[in-house]
């Protein structure tokens, strides 16, 4: 968004909760299971309705963590990224404080009520892990050595998650021989789910990396312990390099076995969308020395991320076929 549009409040917001990374959460959840749960099991048990208020709990709750990063993160912001600050200048910090309280609370009840329309409290998990590690995570993690990217990529890679986990909690309740009807079907929905959830915490933990080398400048002035401030540009960039190279490498294993099983088109897509811009994002980080750069890399892994999220229509195409 420019400068001008920033100075609307409603343009301010959508950018204080990050509107487009809401957008891949929204699309992720409902890629697992229109694509992939309703492709392969004949009946879903967690109802539509239960779903979307499973979809805006969730969302709710990662905007709340965008507002309260943002509030805990001006004096960096400033520095970094001084023409996209909208805390103080278009939105009061008190208005912004508010919005956490409120979204959180949201999203909090509406994970309760789930948890007990599922009789699985622990299901509540979900939201209470979050909302606590995003907020450890802006006003503690964020400034250590390594923590406050594996929380947010931990945070990622829960999402295609849970959509299976409500189904199956929900399924075991409504029909106690659940597992010992579709045993094989559920183990596939499972192993897919771990791939997909292993990807977007490689990816995310990747791309919040390089993040704190997009930030660099504002971060050490501001006292925090990123990587690339404990451990220096050049090591950082090559840990980014290895963790490139085995999400690379596990992407391989994935096309090999996709290729054995006669997919051929699902290995194709993959090769075009996410192989092959991994090994560009590999030349990117190398090649980058200045934040633009790094912002570039981030941005290309975004897409990245997202066109490996789109798979699961390959996955719906496969089932179809059969």
């Amino acid at each position: 968004m420019t400068n001008k549009l920033l100075q609307h409040k409603f343009f301010a917001f959508l950018k204080l909760i990050r509107f487009q990374n809401l957008l891949i959460l929204i699309f992720t959840m409902c890629c697992i299971r229109y694509f992939v749960i309703g492709s392969v099991l004949e009946r879903i048990y967690f109802p539509e309705v239960s779903f979307w208020l499973l979809v805006t709990s969730t969302t709710l709750i990662a905007a709340a963590g965008y507002i309260i990063n943002d509030y805990f993160d001006v004096k960096t912001d400033i520095i970094n990224h001084p023409e996209t600050v909208v805390i103080d200048k278009v939105i009061k910090r008190r208005t912004a404080m508010l919005l956490h309280l409120v979204f959180n609370g949201i999203g909090l009840l509406l994970g309760a009520w789930l948890a007990y329309r599922c009789f699985a409290l622990r299901l509540v998990l979900f939201q209470v892990v979050a909302i606590t590690l995003l907020w450890f995570y802006s006003t503690h993690f964020k400034k250590q050595i390594l923590t406050g990217n594996l929380v947010i990529a931990f945070l990622t890679g829960i999402i295609p998650f849970m959509p299976l986990a409500y189904e199956m909690l929900n399924g075991v309740h409504i029909n106690t021989a659940y597992f010992d009807q579709e045993p094989e079907k559920l183990r596939l929905l499972f192993i897919v789910a771990v791939l997909f959830s292993g990807f977007a915490f490689l990816t995310s933990l990747i791309r919040e990396i390089i993040k704190d080398l997009e930030d660099f400048k504002g971060d050490i002035q501001t006292g925090c312990k990123t990587m690339p401030i404990a451990w220096g540009i050049i090591t950082t960039k090559t840990v980014t390099f290895f963790l490139i190279v085995i999400t690379l490498g596990l992407l391989c294993f994935s096309m090999i076995k996709l290729w054995q099983w006669h997919q051929k088109t699902a290995s194709f897509y993959l090769i075009m969308t996410v192989f092959f811009p991994l090994c560009i994002l590999i030349i990117q980080v190398i090649k980058a020395k200045t934040p633009f750069h790094f912002k570039v890399a981030s941005f290309l892994l975004k897409f990245i991320m997202l066109f490996g999220v789109a798979f699961t229509f390959i996955i719906k195409l496969i089932y179809e076929q059969h």
